[in-house]
């Protein structure tokens, strides 16, 4: 069994000797349309390092050349696979400014969002790379209406604008629990101001997600917590605002398991203004 293993070991050893061996012959040769089939060889046997490496420089020595296009999307692809996705989404953007008309170009620019999208982090984390592939997406759709790869790209689309929405959520939500905790509030107003501000925004960037009901929900507790923790000469009008999103939120969503929660906040403000105004006659 141990003479079996190493001598497997040692064909193993000569047969990727033999293999380094041809690649440095191929990378040392100065005809490059050898280079050029032998990184398509590498590309279609799916050693995208070694085709990354031929690919990158006869993308120059090929220049104005019949095999410049395709070693340029070749190229894309190759990271594309290798999982190099910013580099990929980087060389797919280059190959359709560089031939706009090319064979490629509408490929090139649906792998520049897919590249970009596979690139997105988890929601809690900076979407700068989201909004750059939504960018990608959009642009693919508007430069070809019947692109071929049209559902996918809506698919995703709708997958990253809910990603944003999700972000926007996350937001929301920590500046209510952080509540009255004044540390974060370097330049004024509240935590509870803050979610208010940033879910009527998300609501209004993108009315027609399936996370309205959350974020009227903050909306409406925050707005009631607001007017709990506020200065006297402020908590009538404001015990009238959360009254009024509570009833808005129970007409919205009248089904909602928040619905008794509303009801509760709806009795307490009414108590509130009401025991207000009888002090002030």
């Amino acid at each position: 069994m141990k003479k079996t293993t190493f001598l497997s070991l040692t064909l193993g050893v000569f047969l990727l000797s033999g293999c380094a061996h041809e690649f440095n012959l191929v990378y040392k040769s100065s005809d490059s349309n050898y280079r050029y089939e032998y990184a398509k060889e590498c590309f279609v046997k799916g050693k995208y390092t070694n085709a990354i490496t031929l690919l990158t420089e006869l993308i120059t020595v090929e220049k104005g050349t019949e095999n410049a296009q395709e070693s340029l999307y070749m190229l894309g692809m190759a990271n594309y696979f290798n999982r190099d996705y910013e580099t990929a989404a980087q060389t797919f953007k280059r190959y359709y400014q560089s031939y706009p008309r090319g064979v490629y170009a509408e490929m090139a620019r649906y792998y520049e969002g897919q590249s970009l999208y596979l690139s997105t982090p988890e929601p809690r984390l900076d979407q700068s790379q989201t909004v750059s592939a939504i960018a990608a997406y959009q642009e693919y759709l508007d430069a070809y209406p019947d692109a071929k790869l049209k559902k996918e790209a809506q698919q995703h689309l709708f997958e990253l604008q809910e990603k944003l929405v999700t972000k926007e959520l996350y937001t929301a939500r920590l500046y209510y629990d952080l509540g009255p905790y004044f540390g974060n509030c370097t330049e004024g107003g509240n935590n509870f101001e803050a979610c208010i501000v940033t879910a009527q925004n998300a609501l209004k960037d993108y009315p027609f997600t399936d996370r309205r009901e959350d974020f009227s929900a903050l909306i409406m507790k925050s707005k009631y917590e607001l007017a709990r923790q506020s200065v006297e000469e402020k908590k009538v009008q404001r015990y009238q605002d959360a009254e009024d999103e509570c009833y808005g939120f129970i007409n919205q969503f009248p089904d909602s398991k928040l619905r008794s929660t509303a009801e509760k906040y709806i009795a307490r403000c009414k108590a509130v203004t009401g025991e207000k105004v009888a002090q002030e006659q």
